[in-house]
């Protein structure tokens, strides 16, 4: 099977691979009076020192041996493993003909977006959040004035005011026809007036209700404030983030505009344009594993809770949700994906294979292999492997690596390049 291997960065692999040559071609330098050779009677030294590489039996290469042998190990001091992105993970057990691929978007989850506007005409007086500040639910996000309110509110202390007028002109007019002061028929027209005014007060209770007021912001309404009654206050309807703020002070907005977006991005969805053979394969509650071309290298994982009911009309492609949570605010809405479903028909089986980023597998003269870590910190061995199948970004290790073992999943293409320059300056240093 031809594969494509990934490439490095062209001056980590240079750093890197300079820093190993000069570690094995030091002792063929002119600078330095030639060692005596060693007797047949003294020990050969074992050690390497940091950026040396070593053959799979773990003896170095130096000047009289290696000739035309590529080492297996490849061991970096500090320095080196700084300079190279390396990353260490598992190998998981699955098939990769049970990952479907499909690209994929982000997107807020449309159930944690509030859109703040006024319910009627209103001119800005100040902006009191801006883009990415943090609030909380009933935080003030403005400060309007609005004509319509104000007679809205007008209203309403007008009709309160008969409100508690009738209603004690009921209570006395009921006390006194118990005592037959009053008659049935002044009793009656006080009851009806008094039924017209809460009737009247409850109408413009509602209407205020309309207007985005509640109940408590309602009864703060008092005819002696020094605050106009025209101010509105427009507040945070949940907690989360400004994401959008398209209004400026002396701005009039009307109800059909939501200039300030509130959006709680902690979990967001994702997505996913499947191809129409996908179907039969996918279903609600699958992991997605899915990366972004701004964060390479990194995976996140999602959970599907959608299938869409028909197929798009142009690309036959079903449309598919998955839920990520996102704590570390990392993945941005409009960020486009790769997303891997796991369709799990190989994963209940005791016989899956270890499953691989494709880039974890490098190509080393007629082997395919991937780096595992050393028995300390700086040291990676190339372990030859059996290869299967392959799909989604994944390859199948069916011998040589096993679900859960180590090994580097990013960055091996940098270990081989300095592993093998490494190797063709010990074979050539003398």
């Amino acid at each position: 099977m031809n594969r494509r291997y990934p490439r490095a960065t062209p001056w980590r692999v240079l750093l890197v691979a300079c820093s190993v040559a000069i570690g094995l071609t030091g002792c063929g330098s002119d600078a330095a009076p030639e060692a005596p050779s060693p007797t047949h009677d003294e020990p050969s030294q074992d050690s390497a020192s940091p950026g040396h590489v070593r053959g799979k039996d773990g003896s170095a290469h130096g000047a009289h041996e290696g000739h035309g042998e590529t080492p297996d190990r490849v061991e970096l001091d500090a320095d080196q493993r700084a300079a190279l992105d390396l990353q260490i993970g598992t190998a998981r057990a699955g098939s990769a003909e049970a990952v479907v691929t499909a690209p994929a978007t982000l997107r807020f989850d449309a159930d944690r977006v509030a859109r703040v506007g006024p319910r009627l005409r209103a001119k800005v007086r100040t902006v009191e959040a801006d883009l990415g500040d943090t609030v909380a639910a009933g935080d003030v996000l403005a400060v309007l004035d609005s004509v319509e309110l104000g007679q809205a509110k007008a209203a309403y202390l007008t009709a309160a005011a008969r409100y508690r007028t009738r209603a004690a002109a009921y209570e006395r007019d009921r006390r006194l026809a118990q005592d037959q002061i009053v008659s049935e028929s002044a009793l009656a027209e006080s009851r009806a007036d008094y039924r017209q005014a809460r009737a009247e007060r409850r109408a413009a209770r509602a209407e205020l209700k309309l207007y985005g007021m509640d109940d408590a912001a309602i009864d703060a309404i008092v005819d002696d404030s020094d605050a106009p009654l025209s101010r509105l206050a427009l507040t945070a309807p949940r907690a989360g983030r400004i994401a959008r703020r398209d209004l400026v002070a002396g701005e009039t907005v009307g109800p059909d505009e939501t200039p300030i977006h509130v959006v709680d991005n902690s979990r967001m969805w994702l997505m996913i344009e499947a191809a129409e053979q996908a179907l039969p394969r996918v279903a609600v509650g699958q992991t997605v594993r899915f990366g972004v071309r701004p964060l390479p290298g990194e995976t996140f994982t999602g959970r599907i809770d959608w299938i869409a009911p028909e197929l798009d009309r142009e690309s036959r492609s079903v449309r598919i949700r998955a839920v990520v949570d996102n704590p570390n605010d990392r993945l941005k809405a409009g960020m486009f994906a790769t997303a891997r479903i796991e369709t799990g028909q190989a994963n209940d089986s005791a016989s899956a294979n270890a499953l691989v980023p494709i880039d974890a597998l490098q190509q080393i003269g007629k082997r395919a292999g991937v780096f595992v870590p050393g028995e300390h910190a700086g040291a990676f061995v190339f372990t030859p492997v059996t290869t299967g199948a392959e799909s989604g970004g994944a390859v199948e290790i069916t011998q040589g690596l096993s679900p859960g073992d180590a090994l580097v999943t990013a960055g091996a293409f940098d270990l081989k390049a300095a592993l093998t320059a490494g190797g063709r300056s010990a074979a050539h240093s003398h």
